[in-house]
């Protein structure tokens, strides 16, 4: 199947890319975690706490959320 034939099964929903994708092969990858430790100072936490109230989050949603959108950013 051409990529242009693709893109056009998959933008409206056709079932025809279940016969060419091996759904059961795919992965995601790069997702596996690794902690790591941070020190922030007392104001920066702070402040990430503030937010992430605000947000109705957690205080590791907002540094997450925020570290990959700086990295999103770098890689353009």
């Amino acid at each position: 199947m051409k990529t242009e034939d693709f893109d056009k099964a998959f933008d409206e929903g056709s079932e025809l890319i279940d016969d060419v994708v091996q759904w059961d092969k795919g992965h995601r990858p790069d997702l596996d975690t690794k902690r790591v430790n941070i020190d922030f100072p007392i104001w920066m936490i702070n402040a990430l706490d503030k937010e992430a109230a605000r947000l109705g989050v957690t205080r590791q949603a907002i540094v997450k959320t925020w570290m990959a959108e700086k990295l999103d950013q770098t890689r353009r």
